[in-house]
């Protein structure tokens, strides 16, 4: 068999993860993504985000153009909310590998917030492309703002809803 050197595989490992969890421990929003699509236009957006915990995720939506986004749990424990146009919890889904919860699909135009429980979170994504920054989300008005300072008060009242405050 000859092999293609020009040909390399993506590859998600324990040297990755490790690599980029020890980065977002050190990092100012405590996440490090790693991205396996070579351009931000790719329809096909797929990446590692390490996450510890503290991070906030303003909630949001990805609509015009509509984008469903996914969210594999590979190491730690995180809590995947969607919400309705208020702001009311609609559903909600506990990740955790090691009692059989490994993921969820979050349609176009459906509200939705991960918060990370538990340090060396790993998560595989994957969303609808193409990644323009500017439009890439709809943020909720009815949540704080990335680095407001009731971040972490409006998480631990979600965590408190979901039945894990």
């Amino acid at each position: 068999m000859v092999f293609k050197k020009d040909i390399n595989m993506k590859k998600i490992n324990l040297e990755l993860i490790d690599k980029l969890c020890l980065e977002a421990k050190n990092l100012p929003r405590r996440r490090k993504n790693h991205n396996f699509h070579e351009d931000l236009a790719d329809p096909f957006q797929r990446l590692l985000n390490a996450v510890e915990p503290g991070t906030y995720f303003q909630p949001h939506k990805h609509e015009n153009p509509d984008k469903r986004e996914m969210f594999i749990l590979l190491r730690g424990k995180a809590l995947v909310i969607t919400f309705n146009n208020k702001g009311d919890i609609a559903d909600y889904m506990f990740l955790d590998p090691q009692k059989g919860s490994y993921g969820a699909e979050i349609p176009a135009r459906v509200w939705h917030t991960i918060i990370i429980l538990e340090s060396n979170t790993v998560i595989f994504e994957s969303k609808d492309g193409p990644y323009e920054p500017l439009s890439d989300k709809n943020f909720a008005s009815w949540a704080p703002a990335e680095g407001d300072e009731y971040c972490q008060a409006y998480n631990a009242r979600l965590l408190e809803l979901c039945g894990a405050g």
